[in-house]
């Protein structure tokens, strides 16, 4: 038969728990840290109902329904079928039209790098801070429709001759 050889417990050295607790709560500081550092910090594109189609370029200026909030929730600001260039708005709502289809709804979740960075937004009429400095911007965007900057001038144009065409055929209007 075999013989289990006993081991004898050692006391624990006075001290010793106490360091191995604070080693334990190093270890989860660290890890939380890294974590943190790890996480995505760029732009976030949430699909709310899909779109079709081509989405815009930067060149394409663009019809949205908006509501923009801060992190918090807060409403700073919302728009009706506005038209806005796609180069004419901030870094992240620009990327995040790029990735959009016509007749789409999405969610942008726009860091303040992206945004406004550290410079704070006032109110033009009130002169009150409406998005503070290095705020995160949530916009819900509805894409109604994109067309190319010389698309619009092309219409632009032909609306503008036929308005002078009109005005040439008017009664009253001298003959040349």
């Amino acid at each position: 038969m075999s013989e289990i050889t006993r081991v004898p417990l050692q006391p624990v050295a006075k001290g010793s728990l106490t360091r191995i607790w604070l080693g334990v709560i190093l270890a989860v500081v660290v890890g939380a840290a890294l974590a943190f550092a790890a996480r995505y910090h760029g732009l976030v594109v949430d699909t709310l109902k899909a779109g079709t189609g081509a989405s815009p370029t930067k060149a394409d200026v663009v019809l949205v329904n908006y509501v923009g909030r801060l992190a918090s929730g807060k409403e700073f600001d919302r728009g009706e079928k506005a038209v806005m260039p796609v180069e004419g708005v901030i870094p992240g709502f620009a990327q995040g039209l790029q990735q959009m289809q016509r007749g789409g709804k999405y969610r942008l979740e726009i860091p303040a790098a992206m945004a406004y960075g550290a410079n704070e937004q006032k109110s033009q009429a009130t002169g009150e801070v409406v998005i503070p400095a290095n705020s995160d911007l949530v916009f819900d965007v509805e894409l109604l429709d994109f067309k190319s900057a010389a698309e619009i001038e092309r219409q632009r144009q032909m609306i503008q001759q036929m308005q002078q065409q009109m005005g040439a055929q008017a009664p009253g209007a001298p003959q040349p």
